[in-house]
């Protein structure tokens, strides 16, 4: 039985990856925050290990010696400019520290999970060699990631045997917070503007599959984006819309309203503290293209795309099933 340490198990593709791996005969032991809620975790037949990715003596503690894969999925997405150092240190530090500890710890195979997000803006179609505007960005979120990247090949300089994958915006069971989160906007009827941007999306459980398929298959140093079914942002909102029944927008927001918007939340977020609703990163990153090719993971890792209703349809499922919409 092969063992796996899996960082981010608590979250949305982590918690993906963990059933999937269980099922196919793995032995996990995931780490968590002491803070973390974990009764989703405990009711699967995983190690629970308790540590930090920005500690590196509790990652020395939690990380066993010679696991079969490390699979490190946690990440912080954030897109508020107050809280980038946080997010810096998640990003950067805690894949470095994730880096030298599964050098240390002698691990087998190093599977990182970053996001199509580190090649930066391109307005036409990227590929795995399509060269990254990541590294002067002005997100935060994007730099971070691709500096998480650059950790990993400094990994595999000194001999760690890493893959990466980049996968687009991801859809599927145990998402409450983005695709997911969008869709109980339009349940509830709640939804703002949408912003005239397209993108590649993919199914998770496709992209869990694609994780577990790069330990066997995946070529050191790789990346491999996972992108599949392309669409608008408004495109998806109707075809939810139309599963749920619900009226949603018919027309883009101007993107000055937005702005507008993301200005007004975010002089209030100053008095209360709290993450804005809206921000300025995401109504520019709303408004931007990020389309994907799939070619080398389908190829390579034998990575199949979804389409987007069958992405859609499972997780209002899931969110039903809950008792969340």
């Amino acid at each position: 039985m092969s063992i796996a340490f899996v960082t981010g198990g608590t979250g949305f593709v982590g918690r993906n990856l963990i059933e999937q791996m269980v099922t196919t005969g793995w032995q996990v032991v995931a780490l968590h925050r002491q803070t973390s809620n974990i009764e989703a975790l405990k009711s699967l037949n995983v190690q629970l290990v308790e540590g930090s990715i920005t500690d590196p003596q509790s990652l020395q503690r939690a990380m066993p010696e010679k696991v079969d894969a490390v699979f490190h999925v946690a990440g912080n997405t954030n897109m508020w400019s107050r809280l980038n150092s946080q997010q810096t240190r998640d990003n950067v530090d805690g894949t470095r520290n994730m880096v030298a500890t599964a050098i240390k710890r002698r691990v087998g195979r190093f599977i990182h999970t970053s996001s199509i997000i580190t090649y930066g803006l391109h307005p036409e179609r990227i590929t795995e060699k399509t060269p990254s505007t990541a590294a002067a960005s002005r997100f935060n979120y994007m730099r971070s990631k691709y500096l998480a990247e650059g950790e990993v090949l400094k990994g595999v300089n000194k001999g760690l045997d890493a893959v990466i994958l980049n996968p687009a915006n991801i859809i599927g069971p145990h998402d409450k917070r983005n695709w997911g989160g969008l869709i109980r906007q339009i349940r509830r009827g709640r939804l703002p503007g949408l912003p005239s941007g397209q993108a590649s999306f993919c199914h998770v459980r496709e992209v869990v599959r694609a994780h577990i398929a790069a330990f066997d298959k995946g070529r050191t140093g790789h990346n491999y984006l996972l992108g599949g079914a392309d669409a608008s942002y408004l495109e998806i909102a109707q075809r939810a819309g139309e599963m749920l029944d619900c009226s949603v927008p018919q027309k883009i927001a101007p993107v000055w309203l937005m702005h507008a918007a993301a200005h007004i939340y975010e002089q209030v977020s100053r008095i209360t503290k709290k993450m804005p609703i809206v921000t300025s990163e995401k109504v520019i990153l709303g408004n931007a293209t990020f389309l994907c090719s799939s070619d080398k993971a389908v190829k390579e890792l034998g990575y199949q795309p979804t389409s987007l209703d069958e992405m859609l349809q499972e997780c209002i499922q899931w969110l039903r099933s809950e008792k969340l919409i």
